[in-house]
């Protein structure tokens, strides 16, 4: 699900990059506001950061003693990207195992369906493996899947969620 947040960051910027010019400033907060953001990657909470929309108040600077650099407090919004427990959603096989394939969705590269979750499929092995089900559709590597988000969990170290999803339910699985 994409979301629309309003938040506050602190923005420090080197003595260097100060200069008196308003939009030159305002140009170098921005700047390293996006630099901040993307390096973010996700958060447990919001999920994965995709993109500021709109820069709202940027705070007074205040001077940092020991290194001279100035925090600026900076409001703005952002579209975030988190997928839900109960939700349906779409992604591409990217790998295939005996035991179940792993989809990317949107940022999210660590979604796996399992084979217990993929009622009547089974297994193809070989060069190119697939799972196929007795009416001949097919799960391969490319195919866009419909599916069930099961569950998902947030990895503090990687920054980055892995989820569990299922094909059991009425309109899900391989899309044509």
């Amino acid at each position: 699900m994409y979301l629309k947040s309003k938040l506050s960051w602190n923005v420090v910027l080197p003595a260097e990059n100060l200069n008196a010019k308003g939009l030159i400033l305002q140009k170098a907060i921005i700047s390293r506001l996006m630099a901040n953001f993307a390096a973010k990657k996700a958060s447990k909470d919001l999920g994965y950061f995709l993109a500021v929309t709109t820069v709202g108040n940027i705070g007074e600077g205040k001077v940092r003693q020991q290194s001279g650099d100035v925090l600026f407090p900076v409001d703005f919004s952002c579209i975030t990207f988190k997928m839900l427990t109960g939700e349906v959603l779409e992604g591409v096989v990217h790998k295939i195992l005996k035991h179940g394939v792993f989809l990317r969705c949107g940022p999210a590269e660590n979604v796996y369906l399992s084979n217990q979750k993929m009622d009547d499929y089974h297994y193809v092995p070989g060069e190119n493996p697939y799972f196929m089900n007795g009416r001949s559709s097919k799960i391969e590597k490319g195919v866009v899947v419909r599916f069930l988000v099961i569950g998902e969990k947030f990895m503090e170290a990687e920054k980055d969620f892995r989820a569990v999803v299922s094909l059991e339910g009425d309109y899900l699985g391989p899309v044509s």
